[in-house]
């Protein structure tokens, strides 16, 4: 009886206390089906392109590209590559592309901080001069440099994807804090800010406000220019950006397959014509 006594209680508990203490997990990003995935895919150079836009007039105003230079937008299976221009550094669209932005150089005869328009050698320049700058300037978070995020997030183009289209109205009973945003697809814990009943709901806070809005960046090639496009296509430069050689891999990949495949049928007929009067 004692034990029937103390396993209901123990259950009373858990029913009392255990959902709105429970751990919140983020919701599992959306499956997006990319041109560039599997062994034989390869990514789409108008997406890319228009990824390139999204990145440069919104994600660059917080976010730095430090791994990245112009040139490897006009590198062999880079956005913008021309095969009339084998060196990057002398394509005429990537020249023009790093010449709309400045960057900061030394003044060779008096030894200042100058600005100058930016040529396929220089590297994407970063929004702001050092860390403390940026946090000053995003209320204390560090916008992350995205020259690997995709490789560097598990969900990779998925998980940005859906970072991007996720923002959602907070649910009745959630705290949020200023200068804080709701994301299901965000990882964190909301146990600790959740008031309502029943378990805390799936995902964390984020500092960055939704970047994205229907319209905010023009596509030259006509495609409508909605968040949910703007959020693929971001993704899709972003994966581009984070293994620049995946398309040139999986073509060799596919080379040396076929090579070893007609070698080992080579090798075969040898085998069978060398010892075809030896026993075995």
């Amino acid at each position: 009886m004692l034990r029937k006594v103390i396993a209901l209680a123990a259950l009373g508990l858990a029913f009392v206390g255990g959902p709105a203490s429970a751990a919140s997990e983020p919701e599992e990003p959306k499956s997006v089906a990319w041109s560039f995935a599997g062994p034989f895919g390869k990514f789409d150079t108008a997406q890319v392109q228009r990824g390139y836009k999204v990145y440069r007039e919104v994600c660059a105003a917080c976010h730095s590209m430090d791994l990245m230079y112009f040139r490897n937008l006009g590198q062999k299976s880079g956005p913008f590559f021309d095969p009339e221009y084998p060196n990057p550094t002398e394509n005429p669209y990537v020249k023009a592309l790093a010449k709309d932005i400045q960057v900061n150089d030394i003044d060779q005869e008096t030894g200042d901080t100058i600005q100058r328009a930016a040529t396929a050698a220089d590297k994407f320049p970063s929004p702001f001069p050092n860390e403390a700058a940026a946090r000053a300037s995003n209320g204390g978070a560090l916008p992350p440099d995205l020259s690997v995020i995709v490789k560097a997030r598990e969900g990779g183009a998925d998980y940005i994807y859906s970072i991007l289209v996720g923002y959602e109205t907070p649910p009745p009973g959630l705290k949020v804090a200023p200068g804080q945003y709701y994301n299901p697809y965000m990882a964190g814990d909301l146990a600790a800010y959740w008031t309502g009943k029943g378990h805390a709901p799936k995902g964390g806070f984020i500092a960055m406000p939704p970047p994205l809005a229907d319209g905010k960046v023009t596509f030259e090639d006509g495609k409508a220019s909605t968040v949910d496009q703007q959020a693929k296509d971001v993704s899709a430069f972003l994966a581009w950006a984070s293994d620049p050689k995946q398309t040139e891999r999986k073509q060799f990949g596919l080379g040396a397959m076929i090579y070893l495949l007609i070698f080992t049928a080579l090798l075969w007929f040898s085998y069978k014509r060398v010892w075809r009067n030896v026993a075995h």
